[in-house]
């Protein structure tokens, strides 16, 4: 290749450097990837979520290192650029639109003629999920990548045993000034049938798992206390003897129900027949939570059962030629 030549094919490329710079003069350009809006908002961990107040955003601007810095959202969701007057507004954006809205406003305010804009997310704050209630280990965190309502549940390390039927989760005040909510039930989201209602978070949750109420066994049973009702079909009298595993020996023909009356708050008294149920010839009754399932003893089966054993035994020593006399 001849020296002319050279200096041909050098300005050959230095034109083609300068076509192409004048055909994206008239957009702002960004260095920040675009994957599109589901990705950017769900799909990855690397930062390209929507941000919010509070999110420290780090601003990166080509030839001018005045211009590059971080800053946190403001309160009503703007993030300040040196030397423009006023805020940049980027509530909801991911850094892709970030870059481009920091690019239009520079241009805008005659910073610069064409700037080469890059954003990233250097720490959210604004998609704080709190799991509340519950819980082995309540916890707070952000909702970041593709979060959802069983991945916050482990991050609080799963239910405790007397974690309630269902999962109540509070969704952000919304434009009408409600506070959504939603109520899952937990037996279903852990079967793992539904996959809706193992929603997605968003931030700005807070999931509330309540505590069971409680089912009281008393009486003549081997296992008397208080027991969670953590069935959504509740609980019959049959179950409730199987909780406390069974009644003792001698326990009477009838049991009772001790129940809250909504209208006054006072118990009310409820005969069930104990002994036609076992034997099949009642229908089982239901329990409500809260109810104090009394099953009494019966002192005369007792002391008729106790003569006859001491009669019982009185006969064998007889038989046996072992009468002892005190």
């Amino acid at each position: 290749m001849t020296k002319r030549n050279g200096w041909a094919v050098l300005a050959l490329a230095v034109c083609g450097a300068m076509a192409a710079q004048a055909q994206g003069a008239g957009a702002p350009a960004s260095q920040s990837p675009d994957l599109g809006e589901g990705a950017q908002a769900y799909g990855s961990n690397l930062g390209y979520e929507p941000v919010g107040p509070g999110d420290l955003v780090s601003i990166s601007v080509t030839g001018s290192p005045e211009l590059s810095h971080s800053s946190r959202v403001t309160p009503d969701g703007k993030l300040m650029i040196p030397l423009l007057r006023e805020g940049v507004p980027v509530y909801g954006m991911t850094p892709t639109r970030i870059a481009q809205a920091v690019a239009a406003a520079l241009v805008k305010g005659k910073v610069l003629v064409d700037p080469i804009v890059s954003a990233g997310v250097l720490e959210y704050r604004s998609r704080r999920v709190s799991v509340v209630g519950s819980v082995r280990m309540p916890a707070n965190f952000q909702a970041v990548g593709d979060m959802r309502l069983l991945d916050a549940i482990a991050r609080a390390q799963g239910f405790t045993p007397d974690a309630g039927p269902e999962v109540i989760v509070s969704f952000p005040i919304g434009k009408d000034g409600e506070k959504p909510a939603l109520h899952v039930p937990i037996r279903a989201l852990l079967a793992a049938k539904d996959e809706s209602l193992n929603i997605v978070l968003r931030g700005g949750e807070e999931i509330r798992v309540p505590e069971a109420p409680k089912l009281f066994i008393v009486g003549n049973v081997k296992m008397p206390g208080a027991y969670p009702l953590a069935d959504p079909d509740g609980s019959t009298v049959l179950k409730a003897l199987a909780l406390s595993q069974g009644s003792l020996p001698f326990s009477a023909k009838v049991a009772y129900i001790y129940r809250l009356a909504p209208d006054t708050g006072k118990r009310t008294e409820i005969s069930v027949e104990l002994r036609q149920i076992l034997h099949r010839k009642e229908p089982d009754v239901l329990l409500q939570a809260n109810d104090i399932l009394y099953i009494p003893d019966n002192p005369k089966t007792r002391l008729t059962a106790g003569a006859l054993d001491r009669m019982t035994g009185f006969g064998s020593s007889v038989a046996s030629g072992m009468i002892i006399w005190h």
